[in-house]
């Protein structure tokens, strides 16, 4: 099967089996399916900006590429597909890493990364909610450096499918108790408190797919008791996808 076909197969299966386990092991009983913003997510989100945001990024840097002719240098053409797609998993963790938690301690970067904090359910489709200006600065940076370096055209596929699932999961409502690959990889136990109320400050838990820089740079932390709440304490968040995006430009004030 094509990966044209099959990524976004992978896409959606991925998400009915975490719906099923979020179902059947929720880490916060009780927490709806269809919770508020569901649809906004799944529709302007979750579908709408994500096909859109990819054709620009996509031509963005095919324009960039066209001027600068890097692509052509192959730097890394030759290597296995699979060491290609290991290198630019771990190289855009790295990356994704610091400027993650350099949105949580710059003002005007925490205002296109807010948006990815407001829901105050946290699950499967919460983390596609993300200001489209962060999407287009990460995205471009992460294909940009794909096409620029020579990688294969399946690693933009194969990269995506696993960033789409994995950051489902990481958001998901699993209750999920991984021991010492929490030293490794990065999981819901972790994420979630990213997301919590008590992570309003940006202090902790910044990784996606890696949860080594975490541990690595001491920003780590998994209480043992549960979240208290989600979301942002300190504005009231709009609802509504161009609402939220025009929210992200209101006067700045001292966070």
């Amino acid at each position: 099967m094509p990966l044209e076909i099959l990524s976004p197969l992978l896409i959606v299966v991925g998400a009915g089996i975490i719906i099923a386990l979020e179902r059947r092991f929720p880490y916060d009983r009780g927490q709806r399916l269809l919770r508020e913003g569901f649809w906004n997510d799944l529709i302007w989100y979750f579908l709408i900006q994500s096909y859109v945001l990819a054709m620009l990024i996509a031509q963005l840097v095919r324009w960039v590429d066209a001027g600068t002719s890097l692509s052509r240098m192959g730097i890394v053409s030759a290597w296995p597909l699979a060491v290609q797609v290991v290198f630019f998993l771990v190289l855009h963790d790295l990356y994704i890493y610091w400027f993650h938690r350099l949105q949580h301690h710059s003002p005007v970067l925490w205002r296109i990364h807010e948006a990815h904090h407001s829901a105050k359910t946290v699950d499967w489709l919460s983390g596609s909610r993300s200001h489209s200006l962060e999407i287009l600065i990460n995205q471009s940076i992460e294909l940009g450096a794909i096409v620029m370096l020579g990688g294969a055209p399946e690693v933009l596929l194969i990269k995506g499918t696993f960033s789409a699932v994995w950051g489902m999961y990481i958001h998901s409502n699993i209750d999920v108790r991984s021991g010492w690959l929490q030293r490794i990889i990065n999981g819901p136990e972790a994420h979630r408190w990213h997301h919590s109320a008590d992570a309003t400050d940006g202090s902790f838990n910044f990784g996606t797919k890696l949860a080594i820089w975490d541990w690595l740079f001491g920003t780590m932390r998994i209480p043992r008791h549960k979240p208290r709440a989600y979301g942002l304490t300190d504005v009231d968040f709009p609802c509504g996808y161009l609402r939220q995006h025009l929210f992200a430009f209101r006067p700045l004030r001292p966070r």
